[in-house]
Formats: structure tokens, sequence, C-alpha cells
């Protein structure tokens, strides 16, 4: 190997070393609209990008949990796709520091009052999954005024799950967009769409995601999509007069505000 090769690759693992990590907390508002099956979906998709992923898992130990449907029972232990599969840490950390660079979602669990964890509360975003049916619109508009109120939250992602396709998401979207922002100033943006897939069933019996366990299924290629445009995402600053160890009352990554234009792909896109 040259010097001049060999002082590139040196220059890559510095830079590598220094990749911050990134932090996203995925929620729902009742149990069925998919935020485990989400978050799992897209652990395993980042780890198809060639990310380092760890998925915290606030959820109750049941047959529904992270933990249990890919059979990790061991706290830090890896799932068979890669997936490192975490309780949450006693006392609440800064989540960064688990991880040194790729990503960790937070399978995030409301309490009573439909707040958050205060690991949760440190996450870069938040990810609220619905589905494209009245009740779960309704219960989601709600839980953001909930949110919004409960840690001054100004933007949220909004991913729909089992849509029927890029237009009725996109109108989902638009609706909840342009109330967020007339009625409580919250910049509501996407973070996705996913069609409903007769294979998530499937995927469950075998203790797998629909992303392991049919790659070609359309909901795995809705997730993979959504994981290339999450390492897109824009980096946010920590919330004014944050201290660095991220126990501050306001050092609340997902309170800041970024507002951008809302974009959806086009149907022809899927």
């Amino acid at each position: 190997m040259s010097k001049r090769v060999a002082d590139q690759a040196d220059g890559l693992r510095r830079l590598l070393a220094n990749t911050p990590t990134r932090v996203i907390a995925i929620a729902g508002m009742s149990r069925g609209d998919g935020a485990t099956t989400t978050a799992m979906n897209l652990a395993a998709a980042l780890v198809h990008q060639g990310k380092d992923v760890s998925l915290i898992d606030e959820q109750d130990a049941d047959d529904a949990s992270a933990a249990s449907v890919w059979g990790v029972d061991v706290p830090g232990m890896a799932a068979e796709c890669g997936v490192e599969v975490r309780p949450p840490p006693h006392p609440p950390c800064d989540p960064r520091t688990l991880r040194h660079g790729g990503v960790v979602l937070i399978d995030a669990a409301l309490d009573d009052e439909g707040r958050l964890s205060p690991l949760a509360q440190q996450a870069d975003e938040l990810v609220l999954v619905l589905q494209s049916n009245a009740p779960s619109i309704t219960a989601a508009y709600a839980g953001i005024k909930r949110l919004h109120y409960a840690h001054g939250l100004m933007q949220i992602r909004l991913l729909v799950n089992r849509a029927s396709g890029a237009v009725e998401a996109q109108k989902i979207m638009t609706n909840l967009a342009n109330t967020g922002s007339r009625y409580l100033a919250v910049s509501l943006e996407p973070a996705g769409w996913v069609r409903a897939d007769a294979h998530h069933a499937d995927a469950r019996r075998l203790g797998r995601t629909v992303v392991e366990a049919f790659p070609a299924s359309p909901a795995s290629m809705d997730f993979r999509r959504i994981a290339v445009d999450v390492l897109g995402w824009p980096w946010r600053a920590p919330a004014r007069g944050a201290r660095a160890n991220g126990h501050a009352k306001n050092d609340s990554r997902i309170a800041m505000p970024a507002p951008r234009a809302l974009h959806m792909p086009s149907a022809a896109a899927a």
C-alpha cells in the first residue's frame, strides 16, 4: 500500500470515528398503529445500509415487543439481522453514550398522560406512526397536542403505516401539517409511508421483520426507502443553553424547530 493510500485510509478512519450518533424516537398513539413493527423494520433496513444500529426497547416484555419477536433475551444482544437490542438504561442517560456513531432507535413507550420518557425526549427526531383511518388520525392529532404542550415540541415527523399508496399518505400528511401549523405552531414533516402488506404477519410468525424475511415485498421496499431518507435528514443543534451531558431540563433535541417544506414522494417513485 502506498503512503498516499495509507494516508487516505487513515483520514477516512478518523472521519468515521468522529461521526455523531443519530437518535430517533418512534412512537404511536395506540398499540395497533405499528410503532414497534416500524422501529424493528427501520432498524433492519438501516443495517442493510451499512449502519451500526441499536434499538432501545421501552415496551413491556410481551409477545409484541422487539426483544420477544426477535428472541433476544440478553440485554445488548444482537438480533440475527445485526440490530443490537437494549432495554432502557437505568438511570436514564444520554442515548448517544450507548453507541459511538451509527443510529440509536428508541421504541418509545408513552406514559398514561401521553408523555415521552426522559430517554426519548433526548432524541434528535420524533417519528409518530399512524394508520390511514379516522380513529388513528384523530388519536395522532390528540397525541401531537399532548406532546407539544408537555415537551414544547415544535417539530414531529409523521409516518403513515398501512397506506394504500402515496396519494392517500400525502393527503393525510398535508391535512395534519396544515392543522398543526395553524392551531399548534408545530411543524409536522413527513417521515415516509409504508404500504399495507400481508407479509407482516408471515414475517412475525418467523420471528423476523419483512425487511429480513421478504426483501422484495412492498412494505420492505418502503422501509428501505425510508432508511435512505433518514440518513439524509438534516442534523439539528441542541436546544439553546443545553449542557453537554444531556441532562439539562431544556436539552431536548426534539424540541428544536426546523420547519421545512412538506414533501412526499410521487406515486411513480414508489
